[in-house]
């Protein structure tokens, strides 16, 4: 397969010191550039060569989803926190005040949704055990700390909180050894997920150290990888100087009869456009690794049936198995991304119907929130009452997957929290948790 030119060039990232110089390419005149920069104080901003120069189309920005993807919006967060940043930034205020102001905008964002730090932290004995979630009782996530970063930020992510440089904020180990005690006491753990930011930042020496160890887990039946590599830096596969190496560890895994599920996350079709992303999911898949993709409905990206239609077909003819349509998390710029969940249903129902049988393994649309991952699975009226059904794909109580709950319809429903229950006092979910107290 011939490579397009930017399959023979080496990783160029851009932070938020070369911002303005990008934003002019949107033409952004100087006020609204200012108030982007000021959003870039509290939010992350990472993105590289690849993304600008194959994914980006500059001649539709600022309202090209792609460019709406990795660049911060002027109006992503409150327009009063805007503007005093934007005003400490004016008057070149020293790094500290400009700081100061933005971890006080970034307290109010909800940095850790779902309990991310709180709950189901995993214990020896008396101690917890740092970077790790025992999120359900057969899956563990780990948080390497040489991947807590990414080829590029998406502007909506949920874990925006490891990104901005706040050591309190973060959570992640490189205690293998740890984790891997923590396993062998845990033998009801048969899933391990690799993740971050982006487990593929990492190069395959490091990956291996993470991996390689658990290899030798009998209880193990697979291991994953989350990354957004494919779509933000698919040379990692191809043309990365460890490329090869890396395909040859995903082999292993293979090889020692456990399932290597490599997470996509793909937020539109444009990112499976390249050949490099052909190339990738070839190489990955003749690893013997199987690809599912996921990513989150977000408002002014991809909030259209006919871009969630495109993706599960593409991605079904390249052999990728969509997963799941996510809520857009409680967490971060919310408010401007957020999809209300009835329309939410609408999008999936509709792009669901127009897909094959074989496309339809994807769930959704589904909130990981604290109970677990809640789906939405329509709107209807029972005994006069208009209602969402709900039910649990996963619970942190497996007693609850599969049993249909019912909420009070509200439009304007972007999350769990702002549902009351429907012909009962409580959720399932905080019946069971009152009853555990």
């Amino acid at each position: 397969m011939i490579l397009n030119q930017a399959g023979t060039r080496r990783f160029k990232a851009y932070t938020s010191k070369h911002l303005d110089e990008l934003l002019r390419r949107a033409g952004l005149d100087d006020g609204e550039r200012l108030k982007v920069r000021a959003v870039a104080t509290v939010l992350p901003f990472r993105t590289n060569a690849y993304v600008v120069d194959e994914l980006i189309d500059w001649s539709a920005a600022p309202d090209d989803p792609m460019y709406r993807l990795v660049f911060p919006q002027a109006d992503m967060l409150p327009e009063a926190d805007v503007a005093r940043l934007a005003d400490l930034l004016k008057a070149e205020a020293p790094n500290g005040e400009i700081q100061a102001e933005a971890n006080k905008v970034r307290a109010q964002l909800n940095p850790h949704p779902a309990g991310q730090k709180e709950l189901n932290v995993p214990r020896i004995g008396e101690e917890p055990v740092p970077g790790m979630q025992h999120k359900y009782p057969e899956t563990v996530l780990f948080f390497p700390k040489q991947g807590q970063t990414c080829h590029a930020y998406c502007t909506y992510c949920f874990r925006w909180a490891q990104f901005v440089g706040d050591a309190d904020l973060k959570f992640a180990s490189d205690d293998i050894d740890q984790m891997v005690a923590y396993l062998r006491q845990h033998r009801e753990v048969t899933s391990v997920l690799i993740t971050g930011g982006d487990a593929m930042i990492m190069g395959e020496p490091v990956i291996r150290r993470y991996i390689g160890p658990l290899l030798e887990l009998e209880q193990l039946e697979s291991i994953r990888i989350g990354t957004k590599a494919l779509g933000y830096w698919p040379q990692r596969f191809v043309t990365d100087p460890d490329a090869d190496a890396t395909l040859g560890l995903f082999e292993e895994v293979v090889k020692a009869g456990k399932n290597l599920a490599f997470m996509a996350h793909f937020s539109h079709p444009r990112e499976l456009e390249s050949p490099l992303v052909e190339s990738a999911v070839e190489r990955i898949q003749g690893s013997g690794a199987t690809i599912r993709t996921q990513a989150p409905l977000i408002r002014s990206i991809n909030d259209d049936p006919a871009v969630w239609e495109a993706m599960w077909r593409r991605q079904h003819r390249m052999g990728m198995i969509p997963y799941y349509m996510f809520v857009e998390r409680d967490t971060g710029p919310q408010d401007y991304f957020a999809v209300p969940l009835g329309r939410a249903y609408e999008i999936f129902r509709d792009a669901y119907a127009s897909v094959s049988g074989l496309c339809r393994t994807v769930r959704g649309p589904s909130m990981s929130a604290t109970p677990g991952k809640v789906c939405v699975d329509g709107v209807t009226e029972i005994a006069g009452q208009r209602v969402f059904v709900l039910h649990l794909i996963q619970a942190r109580d497996p007693s609850l997957v599969g049993r249909p709950f019912f909420a009070r319809y509200d439009p304007s429903a972007v999350w769990l929290t702002d549902l009351r229950p429907a012909f009962a006092d409580a959720f399932p979910f905080e019946v069971a948790a009152s009853l555990g107290a």
